[in-house]
């Protein structure tokens, strides 16, 4: 902390820091990005219907939401480390009650995205936000690092929540509206509000104002550009799979190439190219996060699509069967993330998903129903080994003051394997969902499993 700043309110000395006081707006807000992924499934057949569009027009209300929160995340850890993260944190809060609001009052596609977009970048303020305030109560406690279980906790409500969407998307569309799943964001986002005003202390004041120059050298405004330049056009390809426009995959790439050469240079890189060189453990744990991320969301997506089209189960039933995934993940990561495990759990997270994804080669037409609740109790598994043990490994690899962004680039990687998850199921059912084509993806699952292992068995920093 700088001579120019003055400590926000510390804990009494006999008062836990990590309270669920603390804790409590910090969850609540984590969990808004991963429920609100998911949340809108069950509703796009009716919007459709109540709107006057085609269903496949509303596959854009899934994009907006992904798209915003792959750029918003890492952008949003960064605007923490400049302007201070509670600030950030609240003003997310803020546009979660609006977007929820717009979507709740649309009455046509346009709105519905804008609001999905505002939704996407609203909760994508709290996870990194999360991160850097827990950092910092640890750090005014006395504490060396924080406590692995308040991590764990973090962990579940950002990521393990996803699948709990589903279910809850169809409970609120078939007793209310499909507005309800808008609707349904507002009180949730002002209990965070009035929470993290009245339990989150005030970040520290500066004795000087910051200029536009100074702030737009600090955000690295112009690498936060060329990154949301590069990542929309390479999002963009993958959700226009199967046309491929490859035009888009060599402006990504080019816009790539130019991020780098500028972050070479800049003072305060946004995406810090020379760090990810030094510590490949860090990078490492990016791409080993957005691999499990990209089998799970398979399974999200793809396998609920055959569970509803050839086993014939309602939504809000084929919901339900993903609810194990969520439980198991959320039984595993809070034990792990207290003791601070990285190889085993990674490792392990590996070959869940491999162990899944040839599993699913066993799903037919006629094949017992429970096969796919193992599977996902397999993939639970799979997210709770691999957030607990990623996690920890971006505390220690990531840097203290560089903490924000590279939790918010954690996520982006994520999005990029759901996004990816999404293409290869819109590939493979493209004309029909068939017991073949859920084996067609199993191989792709499998493949990116092995390329997984390969990765966790070859980083050379899991060893130490």
């Amino acid at each position: 902390m700088s001579s120019t700043e003055v400590s926000p309110v510390r804990p009494g000395r006999n008062e836990n820091p990590f309270s669920w006081r603390f804790t409590a707006p910090l969850f609540l807000g984590s969990a808004l990005n991963p429920v609100n992924s998911s949340l809108i499934a069950t509703a796009l057949l009716p919007i459709a219907r109540d709107v006057g569009i085609p269903i496949g027009q509303t596959a854009a209300l899934v994009a907006a939401l992904y798209l915003a929160s792959a750029i918003g995340q890492p952008a949003a850890g960064k605007a923490a480390e400049v302007f201070g993260p509670r600030r950030v944190f609240v003003s997310g809060i803020v546009l979660v009650i609006a977007g929820g609001l717009l979507g709740g009052f649309s009455q046509n596609l346009w709105m519905l995205v804008l609001s999905r977009v505002v939704l996407g970048l609203g909760t994508s303020c709290a996870y990194p936000t999360a991160m850097l305030l827990i950092q910092r109560r640890a750090r005014e406690a006395g504490m060396d690092k924080p406590p692995g279980g308040v991590l764990g906790g973090l962990m579940i409500a950002g990521i393990a929540t996803a699948s709990l969407g589903l279910p809850l998307g169809g409970v609120l569309v078939n007793a209310l509206t499909w507005r309800a799943v808008f609707f349904v964001n507002v009180p949730v986002a002002v209990l965070a509000l009035v929470a993290a005003a009245g339990w989150i202390a005030p970040d520290p004041r500066r004795e000087h104002r910051l200029t536009a120059r100074e702030i737009a050298s600090k955000l690295d405004l112009c690498g936060i550009v060329l990154f949301v330049g590069a990542m929309l056009s390479l999002l963009v390809f993958l959700f226009g799979l199967p046309s491929a426009r490859w035009w888009l995959l060599a402006l990504s790439a080019a816009l790539w190439a130019v991020l780098a050469w500028w972050e070479l240079r800049a003072r305060t890189p946004f995406v810090d190219v020379r760090l990810l060189a030094a510590k490949p453990g860090l990078a490492n744990t990016y791409l080993r996060f957005g691999l499990t991320q990209l089998c799970v969301y398979v399974v999200l997506y793809g396998i609920t699509e055959w569970v509803e089209s050839v086993r014939g189960f309602s939504e809000s039933a084929a919901g339900l069967l993903l609810l194990p995934m969520t439980l198991v993940s959320g039984l595993l990561i809070a034990p792990l993330s207290r003791r601070g495990l990285v190889r085993g759990p990674v490792l392990a997270a590996a070959a869940a998903c491999l162990l899944g994804s040839a599993g699913v080669l066993l799903l037919t037409a006629t094949a017992w129903i429970g096969l796919v609740v193992a599977l996902t109790l397999v993939f639970g598994l799979a997210i709770g080994f691999s957030t607990a043990g990623n996690q920890i490994a971006l505390a220690e690899h990531a840097p203290a003051e560089q903490l924000g962004t590279a939790s918010g680039l954690l996520r982006t990687f994520g999005y990029v394997g759901s996004i990816g998850a999404s293409a290869v199921t819109g590939l493979v059912f493209q004309h029909d969902v068939t017991d073949g084509g859920v084996h067609l993806i199993a191989w792709i699952m499998t493949a990116a499993s092995l390329v997984l292992v390969a990765l966790t068995l070859g980083d050379r920093t899991l060893r130490r």
